[in-house]
């Protein structure tokens, strides 16, 4: 837990450094206003972690080697197979848990304070409801034992997890060939920014965090938005107000009647139905 955590600060720092020397986006990230909530909320999840979840990924991972339980711990699979597919597989349940957050209803309603960032920096990598982080670390657990990762895996994926977390969601410049490049194997941040985007037609899209594979495998992958990438509008049609952005206000957000982007909301699509 305590190299996760100087891991993460010390690419938060990083990041944050670096969104200053090399910014991608022109526009007023409002960071006076924003990281404090953002890191607030951040700060929060960890203390709801630690209180109320007596496991964690990695406990269920220990307990799941000591007891051979999950698929990997039965299988005779030599153990850099087994490692590179505990660790694919847990990427794919990532994935599909985010697709489910933009589809079903009451998920959304958790999901949709993090999209409700007015704008994209380091700190949006750590703006999450607590229930949605409580909720994630429930199917993660499900998922390590149903699947028998090894614990070393599993902590790997959780460092790799909260480091693309801030990666994506960073304002830092890549050039636009590397871009490019890294795309067909990570996620970017250019890649990410589209998902944010307030078209419903693009947040629907690009919902890998680390791995791009299952956006391209599964018909989730968009290269680009409809404007330039400067231009592209964050957030979603409600809760856009500064009274809406505050730390409570955002903690009562998924109780709130309005929900914005609606799963079964259908307008602002393509031509062609996508």
């Amino acid at each position: 837990m305590m190299m996760r955590l100087g891991i993460f600060l010390a690419l938060l720092a990083v990041l944050a450094l670096a969104e200053f020397a090399w910014p991608r986006h022109p526009g007023p990230a409002r960071r006076t206003r924003r990281w404090p909530v953002n890191f607030a909320l951040g700060a929060l999840n960890v203390v709801c972690l630690r209180v109320l979840v007596p496991w964690a990924a990695l406990d269920a991972a220990i307990w799941a080697q000591a007891h051979a339980v999950g698929a990997l711990n039965l299988l005779p699979l030599p153990t850099t197979v087994a490692a590179v597919g505990g660790f694919l597989a847990l990427d794919l349940v990532i994935y599909l848990q985010h697709r489910l957050m933009h589809r079903v209803g009451w998920l959304w309603r958790l999901h949709r304070v993090h999209h409700t960032d007015l704008a994209l920096d380091v700190s949006s990598g750590v703006r999450f409801h607590p229930l949605e982080i409580l909720l994630s670390m429930g199917i993660k657990m499900a998922a390590v034992l149903l699947l028998g990762p090894a614990p070393a895996v599993v902590m790997t994926f959780e460092i790799v997890l909260s480091a693309f977390s801030l990666y994506t969601h960073t304002n830092v410049a890549v050039p636009v060939r590397l871009d490019a490049l890294l795309r067909w194997i990570l996620v970017t941040p250019d890649m990410h920014r589209i998902h944010h985007s307030i078209r419903r037609v693009e947040t629907d899209s690009n919902f890998c965090f680390h791995l791009s594979c299952w956006d391209r495998l599964l018909g989730t992958y968009r290269a680009q938005a409809a404007v330039p990438q400067v231009q592209i509008t964050l957030g979603i049609e409600v809760f856009r107000e500064d009274e809406e952005q505050r730390l409570p206000a955002l903690l009562a957000q998924p109780f709130k009647g309005a929900s914005g982007l609606q799963p079964d909301h259908t307008d602002d699509r393509e031509p062609d139905g996508r």
